[in-house]
């Protein structure tokens, strides 16, 4: 992927994703992750090759780092958005929408407004949205990353019972090592810009809120640092 300034971002990225999977794409800063995501996503288009998705584009769903929430919707607007576009009814999009709220745990907040959440909150009516839209696909690019360690931690477990429960294929974009190895069963490893792929690591415990605490988990996880290192060189 070659931007208009010249800017190569990404070179020669080549792998497949098996429908259903999670998978995790980690890499040092400015390696084209974002850009991969883009790409994925159908906001960019590549300057060469192809991505071939086995889901139309109204299935793919993406969640950005800054939650991409509208600030002067409240929460229930927020999650109805993309189905009002769709020309959903409005009494079958208020019934997909506050069963979502309930389920989220976010029912009481209908009507409160962004800022009146906290991060973790906010985050948590980004999937409510994009989960209303019953996409095959879901895109997201860190977005946990500004949350504290618990906060993280609670949403990482909410993801992963996100991922078993509705059998969506899974694309997560992040900078931790620790999170990469939580969530996905493939990690994607990511060379310095441009960005190529070093190593598509297996990683077959994933999948387990315990996995964290587990030793297999501490190995995987310095198995992903040796290639990021290795892949800088």
């Amino acid at each position: 992927m070659i931007y208009p300034d010249g800017t190569e971002a990404l070179h020669d990225v080549n792998f497949a994703i098996n429908s259903g999977a999670s998978c995790s794409i980690i890499g040092p800063s400015g390696c084209g992750k974002t850009t991969l995501l883009f790409i994925l996503a159908g906001i960019l288009k590549p300057s060469e090759g192809r991505v071939q998705l086995d889901a139309q584009p109204r299935e793919v769903a993406l969640i950005l780092q800054d939650y991409g929430l509208f600030p002067w919707k409240t929460i229930y607007e927020n999650v109805d958005l993309g189905l009002r576009l769709r020309g959903i009814s409005r009494s079958e999009r208020r019934g997909i929408v506050l069963s979502l709220l309930d389920k989220l745990g976010l029912r009481n907040f209908a009507y409160h407004y962004p800022k009146q959440l906290s991060g973790g909150m906010q985050q948590r009516v980004a999937f409510a949205r994009a989960l209303a839209l019953k996409p095959r696909i879901l895109l997201m690019d860190e977005p946990l990353s500004s949350l504290d360690a618990l906060t993280r931690e609670t949403l990482q477990n909410f993801l992963l019972r996100l991922w078993k429960d509705n059998g969506m294929t899974m694309i997560l974009v992040t900078h931790s090592i620790e999170e990469a190895v939580f969530l996905g069963k493939e990690i994607i490893v990511l060379s310095p810009r441009p960005g190529h792929v070093v190593k598509i690591i297996e990683n077959l415990n994933a999948g387990d809120e315990n996995y964290r605490t587990r030793e297999d988990f501490f190995t995987k996880c310095r198995e992903v640092r040796q290639n990021i290192e290795q892949g800088a060189i």
